[in-house]
């Protein structure tokens, strides 16, 4: 049943064996923060960071896990850790998860999100204690069209550059191995689809809010490339509450177990010139060039979710606006820059929102 607030439920994570992987990025952080507040016992799977500075050694990540180091490519390795650990819960949120990367080095991104997948699935195949698991995508496994109505959970998948390609590819490897395998050793497996996610702590390259907080820190001009590109922006928070909701949900009943879409209300897809529009307000200053949208490789222009399954199902709600999350990013940044304890703006900012009514 849903619990009645739209959030997770700590009663139910308390002593449940969770494994996370990607525990080392940024959402897997959050993740893994949240979890252990909950009372899990976390597990954490991932490469090591691949940024610096990065979340998980500044908010020390590895105080809230048991954390496990390796390469989701390594079979053999994902099939004795997760076999070892035993854990009741999976999300897989282990990828290389940049478009521009992916143009850069495409087989390292097909191995990593298809076949880095494909090896966890195959991992919990035979493992009694796991009985749910989220498996995180995108909201670019769809074949977009750049028409002006929202995705929903059964339009086509595709993908133009190798990032969205090979996350659509891991879509359709969820769907057989649930199907095959899965469902009926009686475990849940969902796919968990999200639009671009804002929050404190990311510093990866080419994406927009850690752009703009190196340049701005650093005194220099932010160069956007597609100021009137649309997407729907929120706070890390919200899809990790969609998800953490799921496996509550799809372990009390399994027949819950699918596709979700989790993005923010309509007002929550913005242009990129609006996003940074407000982070600078925030900021409170910050030098900004405004491309005319050519430079670079192919990437979609307008690209919108429909929420209405997680909504209606899961009880998932949007808690804050655009610009709250926005207001809540670059502060978060300001602190932590200014000498604030990361784990400390992490756990203040799940307090704010959970205490939303």
């Amino acid at each position: 049943m849903a619990h009645k607030n739209g959030m997770p439920d700590a009663n139910f994570w308390l002593g449940k064996r969770v494994l996370v992987t990607g525990h080392t990025g940024f959402k897997g952080g959050w993740l893994a923060i949240w979890l252990n507040r909950m009372g899990a016992q976390v597990l954490g799977l991932s490469m090591a960071p691949l940024t610096s500075p990065n979340l998980y050694e500044l908010a020390l990540v590895d105080g809230v896990c048991d954390s496990y180091i390796c390469d989701m490519r390594d079979q053999a390795e994902v099939a004795r850790i997760v076999g070892e650990i035993a854990p009741d819960i999976v999300f897989h949120l282990a990828a290389q998860s940049l478009v521009r990367e992916s143009y850069k080095s495409p087989i390292k991104t097909f191995s990593t999100n298809v076949m880095g997948t494909a090896h966890l699935l195959d991992a919990i195949r035979d493992i009694d204690s796991v009985r749910a698991a989220i498996m995180i995508t995108t909201d670019k496994v769809y074949k977009n069209n750049e028409w002006l109505w929202p995705y929903r959970e059964g339009d086509a998948l595709g993908g133009h550059d190798p990032y969205s390609a090979s996350k659509a590819a891991s879509e359709i490897l969820i769907s057989s191995y649930r199907s095959a395998f899965l469902a009926e050793n009686g475990k849940a497996v969902s796919s968990a689809r999200a639009g671009n996610v804002i929050g404190g702590g990311d510093w990866s390259a080419d994406r927009l809010i850690p752009d703009a907080v190196r340049a701005w820190q650093n005194s220099n001009e932010l160069d956007i490339r597609r100021p009137e590109a649309i997407r729907p922006w929120q706070h890390v928070l919200e899809p990790l509450a969609g998800y953490l909701k799921l496996a509550e949900a799809s372990w009390n009943d399994p027949q819950l177990a699918g596709a979700y879409n989790f993005g923010p209300d309509t007002s929550g897809s913005a242009s990129v010139r609006n996003v940074i529009e407000l982070a600078r307000a925030t900021y409170g200053s910050g030098a900004v060039a405004f491309g005319d949208g050519n430079d670079g490789p192919h990437e979609a222009g307008l690209l919108t979710l429909e929420v209405t399954k997680s909504r209606n199902v899961l009880n998932v709600q949007s808690r804050w606006s655009l610009a709250e999350s926005i207001k809540s990013t670059m502060q978060w940044y300001l602190a932590q820059s200014n000498g604030a304890d990361a784990r400390m703006l992490c756990e203040s900012d799940i307090t704010a929102y959970e205490g939303l009514a």
